[in-house]
Formats: structure tokens, sequence, C-alpha cells
């Protein structure tokens, strides 16, 4: 047994599914369009409300958390000028929280699909094949799954084309044929554009093409630059600002009543290598585990047969202070991938999920190298990996 009071999973930060998360994002937009909701595939319905607009941008920064936004404003002055709008100007609320987990794969399925992480079921950095014995990184989709068996939900991109609205990607040519942007963002029309000013620039073109449009488009160096150097670190800074520099260029090259919405997928902390624990090098966190999945912040611990109970509370006693240690069913009831799991979902899921609570990342020095020696990582529900901007610009 523990030595002192375990974290207590039904109390970790759930994200505000249905009502101000990033899976709401697009069904708000949608219903902005003034599109009827009874062609099948439906729009997911959703709480969130924002100004109508005959034209949509949405500009995702990799890894801009809003916190991280708001400690470094003077190095993002467009972008924090943003922030201070308020809901009685007609804006809204400038924040999001992503989805659980908190990580690239998993935001850009909840974005494009307008669904929680238990419906589209990319439930992490690398998850469980279930049958397989074996991990899927779902980011780089390694190895092969067949897209559309794993994620059938059609992205609203796609839906929103069928029903008359103008849509278009405009992205890095790396992102044309990976299944990721097939099953998380595609529909209409893509345009791979590697320079990122004349992205933002063709972005703005794209929306005046139409009179009902939405676009998006990406940017992922700030996020390299956190993984790599950390979010304190003047690498980082000179990415924020650049980034803020990218956002007021396509700002200010919209097309008229069009609106163009800046957010990310999560923020990022920088963990010290003093509170890095080596699963490698743990026994009591190893024994009875087969598979560990996820990432650092953000761990699922899939276990031997019959051992689900004891490496249960090998975690609790040995990180449970730190971290919040779940069952699946826990972790399902609590609510973090949603208000639903889908029946092809749950075994994708950890018979253990381990949650950091405080700065705190359990790596796996030689089995994950690379993961490893990253500075700035997420995946966990803390203010500052699950807030996300929301800002808006108004033409």
């Amino acid at each position: 047994m523990p030595l002192s009071p375990v974290l207590d999973p039904l109390d970790a930060p759930v994200p505000a599914y249905g009502t101000g998360s990033l899976c709401d994002l697009l069904p708000a937009v949608a219903a902005g369009f003034g599109l009827k909701n009874s062609a099948p595939p439906p729009i997911p319905a959703t709480a969130l409300r924002l100004p109508p607009a005959d034209r949509v941008c949405v500009f995702l920064i990799d890894g801009l958390g809003h916190h991280q936004l708001r400690e470094h404003a003077p190095y993002a002055p467009f972008l924090a000028s943003l922030t201070d709008s308020a809901p009685a100007d007609g804006n809204p609320a400038p924040t999001l929280t992503a989805g659980f987990p908190s990580t690239t794969a998993t935001s850009l399925a909840s974005f494009g699909t307008g669904l929680p992480t238990g419906r589209h079921g990319l439930a992490g950095y690398t998850v469980a094949v279930p049958g397989h014995g074996v991990l899927m990184n779902q980011l780089r989709w390694e190895p092969w799954t067949e897209p559309t068996d794993w994620q059938p939900h059609p992205p609203l991109f796609r839906t929103l084309h069928a029903q008359g609205i103008h849509t278009a990607q405009v992205l890095p040519t790396r992102f044309a044929t990976t299944a990721l942007t097939r099953i998380a963002v595609s529909g209409g029309r893509f345009i791979p554009e590697d320079d990122a000013d004349r992205r933002m620039d063709r972005a703005a073109a794209e929306l005046a093409l139409a009179g009902r449009a939405l676009v998006y488009t990406y940017l992922g160096d700030l996020d390299a630059a956190g993984h790599t150097f950390g979010v304190d670190s003047d690498e980082w800074r000179e990415q924020l600002m650049r980034a803020d520099r990218l956002a007021q260029r396509l700002a200010n090259r919209l097309p008229p009543r069009s609106a163009l919405y800046v957010t990310s997928d999560h923020g990022m902390v920088d963990v010290a290598p003093q509170d890095r624990v080596d699963y490698d090098d743990e026994w009591d966190l190893r024994a009875g585990v087969a598979l560990l999945g996820g990432e650092a912040r953000a761990r699922h611990v899939y276990t031997a047969p019959d051992a689900a109970a004891d490496v249960h509370a090998a975690w609790c006693e040995r990180l449970g202070e730190r971290m919040w240690i779940a069952t699946r069913d826990e972790a399902i009831e609590a609510g973090w991938f949603g208000p639903e799991v889908e029946d092809r979902v749950r075994e994708r899921i950890g018979d253990v999920i381990a949650v950091a609570q405080t700065d705190v990342a359990v790596i796996a020095g030689r089995t994950e190298p690379g993961a490893s020696t990253m500075t700035g990582l997420h995946g966990a529900m803390t203010p500052d990996e699950l807030a996300v901007p929301l800002l808006r610009v108004q033409a």
C-alpha cells in the first residue's frame, strides 16, 4: 500500500467535451454556416457558440498552449492582443481545452472529426493494436493499419464539402498522403505549400474563392522547438515570434466576411532530468507489464494476463502522489476520453493509465531513446498542457 494518499482519478480535470473542447470548434463553425443537420453523416452537436461567418480559416499552431502564450506575451504581441477579447464584444472566450491525451494525433483527430477521443479512437501517441501484442504509433501510422478501419468517422471537412461549403487544407507537402490527414482533416482541396509565408497567403486566397468557405492551415515549428530546446528557451521564443508574425500576415489578408481562428493542439511543459522516472530502470514498474504505450506524461500500461491489479498497485505506490493512476474502467467512468467510448476503442486504452499531475515524466531511456531526451513534453491534463487558445479575428 502507498505510504501517502494517492491522487484520486475522479479529481483529474476532464476536458470540456461538448462545450469548449477542441472537438467542438468545427461543429460550432458549421453551425455558423446555417447548415441543416439532417443529411447523413450528421455534424456532431456542441454547446459552443461562435459568431456566424461566411468564410472561416483555422490556423493551428502546434504546441502553443494558452498559458505559454500568456507568459510570453511580449514575444507575440499580435496574438497576445487577441487574448484580451471578451465575450461581451462578440468574441468567444479565448480558450479551449484539448482532449485527453493532450497530444497531436489525438487532438488533430478531435479537431477534424468533431468527436471526443473515445469516439474517434486515437487514444494516445502509441496505443496497443488489440489482439496483436504491438503498439501503433498514431502520428507516424506504424505499423500500417487501414486508416478508415482504425478511424471510420468522416472528417468534417468532407461532410461540409458535401453540403456545398468550399473546404481546403493548406499544409506542408509531406502531409498530403499521410493516414492522419486522411482520417482527420481531408475533404475538398489539398493545397501543398512548404513555405510558411506563402502558406498564409494561399490560405487567405483560398477563402476568397467561394461565398462560404472553410480553410485549415498549420505550423509545426514551435512544437519542434519546444521538444528539442524546451519552452523556456531562446529557440522556442524565436519560433513564437515567427508564429505571431505569420498569424498577423494571415489576418491582414483575410477577404471580407471572414473569421480567422487561431488555436492549438496542446500546450507543453519542461521536465527537468531529476523529475524523470526511467521505466527501463524500474523493476517494480515493469513487473507484469506487457507493453508500455502513450508518452512520458500520459502512459498506457498494458498488462500481462491477470496482472492488472498488481500493476495498478505498483504504479500507485511508486508514482501515485505525482500522477493520476487509473484502471481502464476508472478512466472511462471519469470521462477522460469523453462521455462515450466505442467498443472498438476500449482495448486500445491501457489496462492502467498513468497521467502526470506534477512536473514528472515516465521515460524509457533504452526503448524510447529519442523521446526520452526531449526537453518539452505534453500529454497530461494539467492546465499548461490542456488549455489552448481560441483567438478570433473578424474581417
